[in-house]
């Protein structure tokens, strides 16, 4: 075989090889944390007050798991009160498994969630509240 075939083998098989790792490299799927995580920072003074108003309650939000019910126990001085707000369960390796649920507090400051919703995993619970004009913001680690 001449050296020129080979050259015009090896710049083929080069470019053949550029060519499939181009086409790898637009089918890799880029998971956002957000997808408005640019107007999420803007807001973030916001959290950090939210947090550290959930620091000086009584006690944090708890997520635990009781045979097929999640249940969400916001502190003791969440009872009775109007409270508005949502729960992030986010799932860091893979954002299908995030769920979004608004808050719906029963008069003792819980709500249950069906475990049937969720895949097995390692969550961060994010709870973002508003009660007597107050932000709050908590994050819990809830594995499942």
């Amino acid at each position: 075989m001449h050296w020129g075939h080979k050259l015009t083998i090896s710049i083929i098989a080069f470019v053949c090889l550029m060519g499939f790792m181009v086409y790898k490299a637009m089918q890799t799927d880029f998971q956002l944390v957000e997808k408005g995580y640019y107007q999420s920072e803007l807001k973030y003074q916001q959290v950090i007050d939210g947090n550290n108003r959930v620091n000086n309650l009584s006690s944090h939000p708890q997520v635990t798991k009781s045979g097929n019910r999640i249940l969400v126990q916001l502190p003791e001085e969440m009872k009775n009160k109007e409270v508005r707000g949502s729960l992030w369960f986010y799932c860091a390796y893979n954002e299908k498994l995030d769920r979004k649920f608004n808050l719906q507090l029963s008069s003792n400051a819980t709500q249950e969630l069906d475990a049937a919703l969720f895949e097995s995993g390692n969550y961060l619970v994010k709870m973002e509240w508003v009660s007597d004009d107050q932000h709050y913001y908590s994050e819990t680690k809830f594995g499942l």
